[in-house]
């Protein structure tokens, strides 16, 4: 159970911040970054919400949830001394994945395929959504370099890669099954 019974510590006025195994690193650390970038998504999936409709919130709160269990397991490092923490260490599931693969399939199935690439552009939701796949696609790639160089678990950054094809379909959805998706036309002000 989390208390928090005190917002500021103090603790990170010298711009170092505590992983989730104690460990005091920079605040400008990859790992941070990423799970920071992690937590800004959340952020713009609670916006999105605000104009979401009943059913797609409902996903999007199940997304939230995944979000913080994504957090809890980026700021933790070392892997391979989880049985070591003397609790059970949360890591991402593929579980996860595969209920957005499944979400995701039922998505496409209301669909037309694309013909041309599309703007993040049309309905307030869609647009929020738009913004999310972006965030999400920032958070992959901090996670994916983080993977470079120091263990990440292989469902966080699966998860995150189909978190940004949720976020894109799900748009189209927005925008009346894609009926009303804005098309990019190539060139179009050049002259």
């Amino acid at each position: 159970m989390v208390v928090l019974n005190k917002i500021y510590t103090k603790t990170g006025d010298a711009g170092e911040t505590a992983l989730g195994n104690g460990a005091r690193v920079a605040k400008h650390a990859l790992r941070v970054n990423a799970y920071g970038t992690v937590d800004e998504l959340n952020a713009t999936v609670g916006m999105a919400r605000l104009v979401a409709d009943e059913q797609t919130d409902k996903l999007l709160s199940l997304i939230q949830n995944d979000l913080f269990d994504l957090g809890a397991d980026l700021c933790r490092p070392d892997m391979d001394k989880d049985d070591e923490a003397g609790y059970p260490v949360l890591r991402m599931a593929i579980a996860q994945t595969e209920r957005l693969e499944r979400e995701i399939d039922l998505m496409i199935d209301r669909l037309e395929p694309l013909r041309s690439f599309i703007l993040p552009a049309g309905s307030p939701l869609s647009t929020q959504l738009h913004l999310c796949r972006t965030v999400a696609r920032r958070a992959e790639r901090l996670t994916v370099e983080l993977a470079s160089v120091e263990a990440v678990n292989d469902a966080a950054i699966k998860y995150l890669n189909r978190l940004s094809d949720w976020f894109f379909c799900a748009s189209r959805i927005a925008n009346d099954d894609g009926r009303a998706d804005v098309l990019w036309v190539p060139g179009a002000n050049r002259e």
